[in-house]
């Protein structure tokens, strides 16, 4: 029993040492990201903690991004229509051709708000790789006109960005949600730049359901993976 305590004693002395060493860092992050008829800029603002003497950094953000493209295909986006299921499982499974229809945006125009999840590995002084997602927010502007391609004709009508976004799993996930994978090297003790690849999720509600089968539906996702680049910038440490 007594060895049992000493256990515990110890264990507690090194989590406090460890939770009295965080380090706190604030820092602004811009990116720019693009690929074919597409692209889209993202202005961040993160809070990091990073423990002392070690590699990784966690950290929580607000991120603004605004998305524009041209003839963009949107799918079938909840997740019972293109899984059949909304069990976190559903990422293993395949999804039901059958059960998805398409919409296509002219001229898509979404910006978002987001709180972000960030993680960062400390390669070594100048270089880092990094992560970040966003978990919940909101999406606005203005609405667009589009053509449901499973429809009569094409069907026109108009769509507007979905107003709520919050992070899953899969298809699960709603609204419009950002994701970068980069490599990060500091220039000096301040400034920094980045390279890698954003993943992009935006989404247009219709303003009346379209698609009927085997269900009727209203929100239409599109996922775009673009080249990015971006600036960072550290406001304070302490």
């Amino acid at each position: 029993m007594k060895k049992t305590q000493l256990t515990l004693v110890a264990i507690l002395l090194i989590f406090s040492n460890a939770i009295g060493q965080t380090s706190t860092r604030q820092s602004l992050d811009f990116s720019l990201s693009g690929a074919h008829y597409q692209g889209a800029l993202a202005l961040s603002f993160v809070n990091d903690w990073t423990l002392a003497k070690q590699k990784l950094s966690v950290g929580v953000g607000l991120r603004y991004t605004g998305y524009l493209g041209a003839n963009q295909f949107y799918s079938t986006a909840p997740a019972e229509l293109t899984s059949g299921s909304t069990s976190p499982l559903i990422i293993f499974q395949n999804n039901i051709a059958a059960n998805i229809d398409t919409f296509l945006v002219k001229s898509p125009l979404v910006n978002s708000l987001n709180v972000s999840i960030n993680l960062t590995y400390h390669i070594n002084s100048r270089l880092d790789a990094g992560f970040n997602i966003d978990a919940i927010g909101f999406s606005f502007g203005g609405s667009r006109a589009g053509n449901y391609i499973n429809g009569p004709s094409g069907r026109m009508l108009r769509a507007a960005p979905t107003s709520f976004n919050i992070l899953l799993v899969s298809d699960n996930d709603r609204g419009t949600l950002n994701s970068e994978f980069f490599l990060r090297y500091a220039i000096d003790a301040r400034w920094g730049v980045k390279a890698g690849a954003t993943f992009l999720f935006t989404e247009y509600t219709t303003d009346t359901p379209v698609q009927q089968y085997p269900q009727p539906n209203d929100r239409f996702r599109n996922k775009s993976l673009l080249a990015l680049i971006g600036i960072h910038y550290k406001l304070h440490r302490r």
